[in-house]
């Protein structure tokens, strides 16, 4: 007999013959000539096809549900005249037989319609197993091709073009070719500087490796070549203009490890990272915005707080803790972590500090960042409470290109207790009413000891406090599905007190420092792996204007508006 007729006839033979091995210890003589008795005419009388014809069978019968299945997917179950099954009594081998051999027909009926349909359909199963047989050698291609059985690689590259205009009544005094100084406007020296149009790149390669299935090593490569134009961070007007996607490290066009870390869970509800360059915002449990999802300017991009969220990068570790919708996050990054020398000592022979010759861990000089986070973050919404210390005089201060000049020059030195307060909020449904974002920062920097001879010219500042805001919306699906819009606008880091014991101001404590920032675009989804995101901003004061760069208490004004189309490739 073929392997499918005696698949299809043991669960029949099974069925029959279990009764009888489950109930033999109940015959008893009296039952057996009454069984002896029963013609053959039982057999011959037509197949049930419901198991409810049968008046002798309850659902409470522990064979009740195997007898359903062989009537109604085999048919070949028969009944006594009397419309009884009687299964509590002993079969001959006769009725057996005859059983049997109703069930063979009627796999002999099945065998031939699938044989009928195996032959309709033949040239469709020939197709079907072509494809099959190709994936299969595809499969085996790319198991014989893979570098590795451990790691996956994903990329992105995105490309920006755009440009920069000034506009307002400052004036600076800049010196001519013979060393005489003569007034200009401040926004024809910003474009003179910063106003032509650029096109650069950003290149990220992501190396993901899973040793368990649960722990992550990162290894990320990049290269980009932003440095030089008005949308990175070493240009004098740069400034607030800095993109988030900026990069340039070690000269323009550069691949170099910007991460490397690794992260394992510990137990069920704690999870280690640890790595050599690894960043804050890779030790968090949750990230405190659901804005933006194609980001512009830099500053929206750390809720709201900056220096709580100062995106610190170097040696470090961390700790998060989540139990369903709760979760605290701690961590320590040192940016000179992997430099060996707490001091450098000078010509003099005295211990100075230099951010580029000195560091370690936990030192004056290490540029550390110690981060504390608690969220509670249900599914589509969200509120996060951080505080963030940063130490040394080389301290990790906020990151070019998020605030005034003088908020990112204090916060770099010191101490800092930072405070950021976080909420977002998106709706289950994409439609007109958009995801909320929102955040604000608070900075208090302890510099009592620094000295600013040289910059200020002479005294000192004891002390200065700094804030930070902004608001995000976000659209999902605008217009075409996959397609999203997005607006912000905040208040970059700003100086809001000192104590001033210099000749800045006059020794006033007075502070007229701040601005606004303000960003919209579209991101049209080409294809799954292609976006490009159209987009402008404003800022109110990109930079201090007076004098000396870092404040200014008169009401000269200077702004920036800027334009851009980012494209994003994504494999």
């Amino acid at each position: 007999m073929k392997l499918f007729k005696q698949l299809l006839v043991a669960p029949a033979a099974l069925g029959l013959l279990a009764p009888v091995a489950a109930v033999a210890t109940e015959v008893n003589v009296a039952g057996v000539s009454d069984y002896a008795s029963v013609s053959s005419d039982a057999i011959a009388a037509e197949q049930v096809t419901s198991i409810t014809q049968f008046s002798d069978v309850y659902p409470t019968d522990w064979a009740y549900q195997a007898l359903s299945n062989l009537i109604e997917r085999y048919g070949c179950v028969a009944g006594y005249p009397n419309g009884t099954y009687r299964g509590n009594r002993a079969m001959t081998r006769f009725e057996a037989a005859a059983l049997l051999n109703a069930c063979l027909d009627r796999v002999t009926e099945v065998t031939d319609e699938l044989k009928r349909l195996m032959k309709e359909f033949e040239k469709e199963l020939a197709i079907v197993k072509g494809r099959v047989d190709g994936l299969e050698a595809r499969v085996g291609e790319l198991e014989a091709s893979q570098f590795s059985t451990t790691t996956k690689m994903k990329g992105q590259t995105t490309f920006v073009i755009g440009a920069n205009s000034y506009g307002g009544d400052s004036k600076v005094e800049v010196l001519n070719a013979k060393g005489y100084p003569r007034t200009v406007d401040q926004a024809d020296l910003a474009a003179a500087a910063s106003g032509a149009t650029t096109f650069n790149y950003d290149f990220r390669l992501f190396l993901d490796t899973s040793f368990t299935g649960k722990d992550l090593l990162r290894t990320m490569l990049r290269a980009g070549n932003f440095a030089s134009s008005a949308f990175g961070g070493n240009s004098e007007y740069s400034g607030l203009t800095t993109m988030e996607t900026a990069f340039e490290e070690g000269g323009p066009n550069q691949i170099v490890v910007n991460r490397l870390w690794y992260q394992f869970p510990i137990g069920s509800n704690f999870t280690a990272t640890v790595g050599g360059k690894v960043r804050q915002d890779d030790m968090l449990a949750v990230w405190p915005s659901a804005y933006p999802s194609d980001t512009v300017l830099d500053f929206f991009t750390y809720a709201g707080a900056p220096q709580t969220y100062n995106l610190q990068l170097g040696a470090g570790a961390g700790l998060s803790w989540s139990d369903n919708d709760f979760s605290v996050s701690v961590n320590y990054v040192s940016g000179n972590g992997n430099v060996a020398s707490p001091y450098v000592t000078g010509a003099d022979n005295a211990f100075t500090r230099d951010s580029g010759d000195c560091g370690g861990i936990a030192t004056d000089c290490s540029s550390s960042s110690g981060t504390v986070q608690i969220a509670y973050a249900p599914e589509n919404w969200g509120i996060a409470a951080a505080y963030n210390y940063a130490s040394g005089d080389n301290g990790a201060g906020i990151y070019s290109g998020n605030g005034t000049p003088l908020a990112n020059y204090f916060s770099g030195l010191g101490t800092t207790n930072s405070v950021g307060i976080s909420a977002w909020w998106t709706p289950e449904n994409a439609g007109w009413v958009p995801s909320i974002s929102t955040g604000w920062g608070y900075n208090s920097v302890d510099i009592s000891n620094a000295n600013f001879d040289g910059l200020f010219n002479t005294g000192s500042i004891d002390g200065a406090t700094s804030q930070s805001w902004y608001v995000g919306l976000q659209w999902a699906d605008v217009f075409l599905k996959g397609n999203a819009a997005g607006m912000a606008v905040g208040q970059p880091t700003f100086v809001t007190s000192w104590d001033n014991d210099s000749s800045i101001n006059d020794g006033s404590d007075f502070v007229a420092d701040g601005n606004y920032a303000w960003e919209w675009w579209y991101m049209f989804q080409v294809t799954d792996n292609i976006t490009v995101t159209p987009a402008i901003f404003y800022l109110s004061r990109p930079l201090g204007y007076n004098t000396n760069g870092f404040a200014s208490n008169d009401d000269d004004t200077f702004n920036n508006f800027g334009g851009l189309v980012k494209t994003t490739f994504r494999f």
